[in-house]
């Protein structure tokens, strides 16, 4: 979630940690701070405003220095304040030895910090992050890499870390366990960051660090050791940040920006595409698929839902048993598993620590056919699996996902046409009309984008309200649900999504007047039946917003809004229907005035569990 950015340099590193805060602000923006190394002392500057604030405040003091960390902040132990901020120094005196910042949660933390405050230690935060900076400093003999060498092995839980001290004014130190961090290289200089777009223009030679990984970083010097303290050599990787993607352009929000990708998002996911293939998924897939027997989708959150949509799809059409777990709850339970099943893991950033978790999980109860749908090739969950397919959303800063889900939508539709051709259970036909019509989604979509005007309508109305129920019927009942939490994430309307079949054991209890109830209305087999539960809202005074297809004959009415939808479009409905939602949920917002990219209490990528 937070996001980290250090330096080591013969320059002024300040504009280039700033910099970076910035790009990785959508990973976390209740707090942010950075510290250098000026004139032989620990010099820092914490807000809990926006990184432009920081930038404001850094050029208002003239910070400046040749080594230095900075920080942007997802509140975990202690709420968002200037004092639970990071950079935390060691000793909590303006004489400190060691800066330090933190991605992840130190779960032995109240352990150690009993024990450091035995030693004289005192704490000035409530966060665990502090824990790590003492200890550090407890344990310093004069070499900082050794000293972090010896911590880290105290810690348990999750971390990624940068560190400095006063005393070594051109070293940085990084180590990582459950929690991304990279390193940059350059010519003279290195650099740490969470995510190569933080170093994005400052260097494009990568190293992705390994679980244990420990980093001395210097002016001219990257050494690395493992878990077990051995030197090692990682790949150096050229990777190029899509630094023009992250600019806004004409739109007001990146969530409205990469709503409006969405058809150039599909259309580059399947780029290339002209035949169904195991060969999509990796090398090796052909053969995998033809030894499995069952589906298992581990992923949270709005990847979740996407799953869940997989899970009609793949049975539908492949006839093969699916299951789908929320990876946070998956490694908690006792489970039954299935050397013949395909663990799929679904996530946008590739570095989810529950699925991740979730994953490691299915590993060691001897599942290893697995496959992952990403959007990012060098992620740890693409390292992780024996399989991948890449989405091919670019960037998404939104912390409400839009193109990434649709994205994956369109990776799982694929899977579910490999899976049924390796078992012999797609015909040609088939699957000529399925291409045709995954090639006409752009298309499609972008007639579902004309509607904007009409959702804005809606979005007045739902403005004011406090509650909504939304409803769908078979495999629009996972879409339901992503349009529920995009209106919950964003404009902070409770939400709450049903099967429609459901309506009468429980929830229509709550329908008045007041309660919008938003229905996904595509012409399928269950229209009839969803007509019906329609009438169930209208009979109690209730208010329905219905996304119709153009042919299903639903008229509007009292108590009854629609808006028409594009003709029918079989089982890749769901990817029409969502759009639609995600607009009404984003001018639903606009019109509250909330932070629309940035949510309370919410960040984009979740490295903690």
């Amino acid at each position: 979630m937070c996001g980290i950015v250090g330096a080591v340099a013969q320059r002024n590193i300040t504009p280039i940690l700033i910099e970076g805060l910035r790009r990785l602000e959508y990973r976390g923006y209740d707090s942010c701070g950075v510290a250098l190394h000026v004139d032989g002392r620990l010099q820092r500057s914490r807000s809990t405003a926006r990184v432009a604030e920081l930038e404001a405040q850094v050029a208002s003091t003239g910070l400046a220095g040749f080594t230095g960390i900075a920080h942007t902040r997802w509140a975990t132990h202690g709420a968002p304040s200037s004092g639970n901020a990071h950079p935390h120094f060691s000793p909590s005196s303006s004489d400190a030895r060691i800066a330090l910042v933190h991605n992840g949660i130190i779960e032995n933390h109240e352990e150690l910090r009993d024990e450091l405050r035995a030693l004289g230690y005192v704490f000035e935060s409530q966060t665990d992050t502090e824990v790590i900076a003492h200890l550090i400093d407890h344990m310093y003999a004069g070499d900082l890499f050794d000293s972090v060498q010896q911590a880290v092995k105290r810690l348990d839980g999750a971390y990624a870390i940068a560190v400095f001290c006063r005393d070594e004014p051109h070293r940085v130190v990084g180590a990582r366990q459950g929690s991304p961090l990279i390193v940059g290289v350059g010519q003279g200089e290195n650099f740490l960051a969470s995510d190569p777009m933080a170093l994005a223009g400052v260097t494009d030679q990568i190293i992705y660090l390994e679980e244990g990984d420990v980093v001395d970083l210097q002016l001219q010097r990257c050494w690395i050791v493992d878990a077990g303290g051995k030197a090692v050599q990682r790949t150096v990787r050229t990777v190029h940040a899509h630094t023009g993607a992250a600019e806004l352009g004409p739109y007001r929000h990146y969530m409205q920006k990469e709503i409006f990708e969405q058809p150039s998002a599909i259309a580059n996911t399947l780029q290339g595409i002209d035949a169904i293939m195991p060969e999509l998924f990796g090398d090796g897939a052909h053969g995998i698929f033809q030894q499995i027997d069952s589906v298992l989708i581990l992923a949270c959150g709005t990847s979740y839902y996407a799953g869940m949509t997989a899970k009609y799809w793949i049975e539908s059409i492949a006839k093969i048993p699916v299951s789908v777990e929320i990876a946070s709850e998956y490694r908690y339970r006792d489970s039954v598993p299935s050397r013949r099943a395909l663990v799929v893991t679904i996530s946008q950033s590739g570095e989810t620590a529950d699925t991740l978790a979730a994953l490691k999980h299915a590993r060691a109860l001897g599942m290893e056919h697995t496959l992952t749908i990403c959007n990012v090739a060098t992620s740890a969950m693409v390292r992780e699996c024996a399989l991948a397919f890449i989405t091919r959303a670019g960037v998404e800063v939104g912390v409400a996902s839009t193109k990434a889900f649709t994205t994956q939508l369109a990776a799982l539709f694929l899977l579910a046409l490999t899976l049924a051709q390796v078992k012999g259970r797609l015909p040609e036909a088939s699957e000529a009309d399925y291409l045709k019509q995954i090639r006409h989604l752009p298309v499609a979509i972008a007639a579902v984008l004309a509607l904007e005007p009409q959702i804005i309508a809606w979005s007045e109305d739902f403005a004011r309200k406090e509650n909504a129920l939304f409803l769908g019927r078979g495999l629009h009942y996972p879409i339901a649900l992503e349009g529920a939490l995009k209106l919950k994430e964003i404009s902070y309307i409770h939400a709450e999504a049903y099967p429609a079949g459901e309506l009468k054991h429980g929830p229509l209890a709550l329908v008045t007047e007041q309660m919008p109830v938003v229905t996904i209305a595509p012409n399928d087999a269950l229209i009839e039946k969803l007509k019906s539960n329609m009438q169930e809202v209208r009979a109690r005074g209730g208010q329905l917003y219905v996304f119709a297809d153009s042919d299903s004959r639903v008229k509007p009415g009292e108590g009854l809004h629609v808006i028409r939808m594009p003709g029918h479009y079989g089982q890749l409905s769901p990817i029409l229907h969502v759009v639609a939602l995600q607009l009404l949920a984003y001018h639903t917002a606009l019109a509250r005035g909330t932070d629309v990219d940035k949510p309370r209490n919410l960040a984009k990528s979740v490295t903690v569990e």
